[in-house]
């Protein structure tokens, strides 16, 4: 009797543990490649970053990842990698550098030192364009038109100097930093781990 008991529960539980299993999604893979199509829509990538700055306003971000996602795509650059970015080089909007918040700076684009403290963009939808066109600058090896007017006013000088594929590349050539890359990489770790559900 308990045998045929045991049996029939666990003829009843096996098919709610696969039905559990079935409703965990796997992490979308994100590229680490500069030219890619973006995975994550203007939600997931405000999500995300809410995940990482719970205090900051929704609004503001998701308006600033609408145009993450819209300048990327127009330019054919990844925009999962240009919003980690974002998220790396202003310390998730915290700032507390060079850089100030009024700048609409995303990337540290020109910030050296005190005497260069970095490029100063009227809005935020300026700002956004001119980091798109500048991993634009670092992604292509040849006079690639760009689809929006050019608003990077270091565009040219990176165009004929500097190459790179991927965000590793990006180590001693975007930053200094020999560790960049990795930097980045662990942004996109969790930005894929935010995209699993339950």
């Amino acid at each position: 009797m308990k045998n045929k008991i045991s049996i029939i529960f666990a003829a009843l539980l096996l098919p709610l543990l696969f039905s559990c299993q079935s409703l965990r999604h796997p992490a979308k893979k994100l590229s680490r490649n500069l030219i890619a199509q973006g995975q994550l829509s203007p939600e997931e990538l405000s999500r995300f970053f809410l995940s990482q700055n719970p205090a900051f306003d929704q609004d503001y971000i998701y308006m600033l990842a609408c145009l993450y996602y819209d300048e990327a795509l127009c330019e054919n650059i990844n925009s999962d990698l240009a919003f980690a970015q974002m998220c790396l080089e202003t310390g998730y909007l915290n700032y507390g550098n060079l850089v100030q918040p009024e700048w609409h700076n995303y990337c540290g684009l020109g910030a050296i030192d005190k005497e260069h403290p970095g490029e100063i963009f009227e809005s935020e939808e300026v700002g956004v364009r001119a980091h798109i066109q500048h991993l634009q600058a670092y992604a292509t090896k040849e006079e690639v038109p760009l689809v929006k007017e050019l608003v990077d006013p270091r565009y040219n000088w990176v165009h004929k100097t500097k190459f790179v594929e991927d965000i590793f590349g990006l180590a001693g050539s975007w930053a200094a930093d020999p560790a960049y890359g990795q930097k980045l990489d662990s942004i996109l770790v969790k930005m894929e781990e935010s995209t699993i559900r339950r």
